[in-house]
C-alpha cells in the first residue's frame, strides 16, 4: 500500500514529526511504501476557490509546493495526516494542505483510507479534528482507520520521552 503521511507543524523536528516519523518507519518495516512530507519545510497557500482546478485535470492554478503534494496524492491509497492541536483543532497548515486537496474534487482520488496522528498540550480538545475526519471519511467515502491522540506534548521533543509513541507503532504496523 502506497502511504502518504503529511505533517502540519510548523515547527520542524518537533513532536509532530517525530510521531510521523515512528509511524513511518514502522509502516515501512510492515512492507508498505510510505512517503513523508512536512509542511514545516514547503509553502501551501489556500485554495483561491477559483475552480481552475475543475477544469485543468485537477491542477491547481497556483505554483507553490502543493502541485508536488497533488502528484503524491495521485498514487496514495492512504493518508495519514499528522498534527499539533492548536486552539482545538489542526494547524492552519494542516487545513490548508486539507482545503487544497479540492483541486481533486472533481478528478477524484485514488485515495481509500485516512488516518490522523495528534498531539497536544492538554486533554480532551481533539472534537473538531476528529470531526473533520469522519466528514471527510463520510463525504469521500474513504475508511476511517482511526486516530491516535498524545496530550502532553508541552516541550519541543516531549513525544521522545512517553510510551504512548508505541501505539503509533503499533498502528502503523497493522495497517492492510
Amino acid at each position: 500500500m502506497n502511504v502518504l503521511v503529511v505533517t502540519g507543524s510548523p515547527r520542524r523536528n518537533g513532536n509532530t514529526e517525530i510521531m510521523a516519523e515512528a509511524f513511518a518507519q514502522s509502516a515501512k518495516e510492515a512492507g508498505h511504501d510510505v512517503t513523508v512530507r512536512n509542511l514545516s519545510t514547503l509553502k501551501v497557500g489556500p485554495c483561491l476557490a477559483c475552480q481552475y482546478c475543475f477544469t485543468h485535470d485537477g491542477v491547481c492554478s497556483q505554483t507553490d509546493d502543493m502541485s508536488h503534494l497533488l502528484k503524491d496524492i495521485e498514487v496514495t491509497d492512504m493518508l495519514v495526516l499528522a498534527s499539533p492541536i492548536y486552539w482545538f483543532d489542526v494547524s492552519a497548515q494542516t487545513k490548508a494542505f486539507v482545503d487544497r486537496m479540492y483541486a481533486f474534487a472533481k478528478k477524484g482520488f485514488r485515495i481509500r483510507s485516512i488516518a490522523m496522528l495528534l498531539n497536544s498540550g492538554g486533554n480532551n480538545v481533539y472534537d473538531a479534528a476528529e470531526a473533520q475526519l469522519n466528514a471527510i471519511c463520510s463525504y469521500l467515502k474513504w475508511e476511517n482507520k482511526g486516530v491516535i491522540k498524545i496530550s502532553g506534548m508541552t516541550e519541543k521533543g516531549s513525544m521522545n520521552n512517553t510510551d504512548q509513541l508505541d501505539s503509533v507503532r503499533e498502528f502503523a504496523a497493522s495497517l492492510s
